[in-house]
């Protein structure tokens, strides 16, 4: 079995046994995957001197080079403590050399599924079982409609939504520059569209509405990292609902197949035609079209966000500290209540030795 999950030093890759016993988490860094001695030696169920053996037999030979090799550091529990040491890490050729030389049924299993799954996982960046998805069997969950739900997710995201427009731009448009101002406003202008299509407002309408410094995370419903951070409220999706993300996303994909399909048929119009073609499109999906810019510039919704940001930020480390000062004062009652604890004590055997000393 595959999955995968994303991490601050790379993506974590689980393979989990046939036999459904073991599982074992590898690091996929810089296209390929690293294991220790150790996970090698569990994942061939062998022991860590076998595996040290073999990888010295396959630099001995020739077979791979120490370009193999890397190091990590990685955090051990040893006793009460918490140690890091740096531990040497090997790609997936070495794993898969030693798995030949191992000669286990589970290398075998490995080497079978590392040579298909993993290496397109690794140069694609997803797997898919095409004949599960296209025959889902009658006591199983069918994930198909999940997976469509987040491939509309990474096409509407900002970065593919602008590549796909500006290849399709480039292909149909007569007088599209990529240089050009009236082609950098238009991309904005088409994101407006679809968003005022799926909310009733424009990207800089829905910051100044929902940006919120006395609401929790400022009225976000999503933003990178652990915390709010400055970039994050001037991101009009940011205050999306769930509800409001899924028609979002699905007309972006529809507005990109839509798109294409023009594209597809070389079909020359001028950039003022497109603006004319996408207000058609979203009447068609019985939508709210755009009446001209909107109320509200985008200049503007970024320095009342950035205002609001800064309130926020306030109140948000006076709370923190509010916190500590709180967390400290309950850390120093629990301490004193242990000092009166250990007095009890001390009276109690002190009156017993007393006690003792009067028989």
């Amino acid at each position: 079995m595959f999955e995968y999950s994303s991490g601050n030093s790379g993506e974590l890759v689980l393979y989990r046994t046939e036999d459904g016993r073991n599982q074992i988490q590898m690091r996929a860094v810089g296209g390929t995957v690293w294991l220790t001695q150790a996970e090698m030696a569990e994942l061939f169920e062998t022991g860590i001197p076998n595996i040290n053996k073999r990888i010295g037999q396959i630099l001995e030979d020739g077979e791979l080079t120490e370009a193999t090799i890397s190091s990590t550091e990685m955090v051990r529990q040893e006793g009460s403590r918490q140690v890091r040491r740096d531990v040497l890490v090997y790609n997936l050729d070495m794993i898969l050399a030693v798995g030949y030389r191992v000669r286990s049924p589970r290398g075998i299993q490995f080497r079978q599924w590392a040579t298909t799954t993993l290496r397109e996982y690794l140069v694609k960046g997803f797997v898919l079982n095409d004949e599960r998805l296209k025959n889902p069997g009658p006591d199983s969950f069918d994930y198909f409609d999940e997976l469509l739900e987040r491939i509309r997710e990474i096409r509407a995201s900002e970065k593919r939504f602008y590549q796909k427009v500006r290849d399709v731009f480039a292909a149909t448009s007569a007088d599209y520059r990529p240089d050009s101002e009236p082609a950098r406003t238009f991309y904005a202008t088409i994101q407006n569209k679809l968003l005022y299509a799926a909310t009733r407002q424009t990207a800089a309408e829905l910051i100044l509405a929902r940006c919120d410094p006395g609401k929790p995370n400022m009225g976000l419903t999503s933003w990178k990292g652990s915390r709010v951070r400055k970039a994050d409220v001037s991101v009009a999706k940011n205050y999306l609902t769930s509800e409001e993300i899924g028609t979002l996303n699905l007309l972006t994909t529809q507005y990109l197949d839509f798109a294409e399909l023009r594209a597809r048929r070389r079909q020359q119009i001028t950039m003022a035609e497109w603006v004319i073609a996408t207000a058609r499109f979203i009447e068609m999906n019985d939508l709210p079209v755009l009446p001209g810019l909107g109320r509200v510039t985008h200049a503007a919704a970024a320095a009342v966000s950035a205002e609001r940001y800064e309130a926020f930020d306030v109140q948000r480390r006076a709370l923190e500290a509010l916190r500590a000062d709180e967390e400290a004062e309950r850390e120093m009652q629990e301490l004193a209540q242990m000092e009166g604890n250990w007095d009890a004590l001390d009276e109690l055997s002190t009156a017993a030795e007393e006690l003792e000393g009067e028989r």
